[in-house]
């Protein structure tokens, strides 16, 4: 992964990820956003290769963007928490369009 840009303009009000074993629900400013995907702080392990639902909600036109992704590393230690970073899968067109559109409009 490449570039990061943290979301410091409330353009997402959450994010809710979600696997068979997991759910989390984070606040957009807890999210690095990267080229392909996202990074984030995890309470617990997440185990590489595990695939994972996202839920992204745009507040000001209320549209949603349902991803899958990959985590594709994960490291840390029970009492600092562990970084996850996370790879998204088969973005449709338009779905590319919108999440970039969601997360640079403010930082234009």
């Amino acid at each position: 992964m490449s570039t990061s840009k943290l979301d410091t303009s409330g353009v997402f009000q959450s994010l809710t990820l979600e696997s068979q074993q997991t759910r989390l629900s984070l606040s957009a400013d807890a999210i690095l956003f990267r080229k392909n995907g996202i990074e984030f702080r995890s309470e617990k392990p997440i185990p590489t290769w595990t695939e994972m639902t996202v839920d992204l909600q745009s507040p000001r036109d209320g549209k949603k963007v349902n991803c899958i992704g990959i985590v594709v590393e994960c490291h840390g230690n029970r009492h600092a928490g562990y970084f996850v970073s996370m790879v998204f899968m088969n973005l449709s067109r338009q779905s590319q369009e919108h999440l970039a559109q969601l997360s640079y409009s403010q930082l234009a």
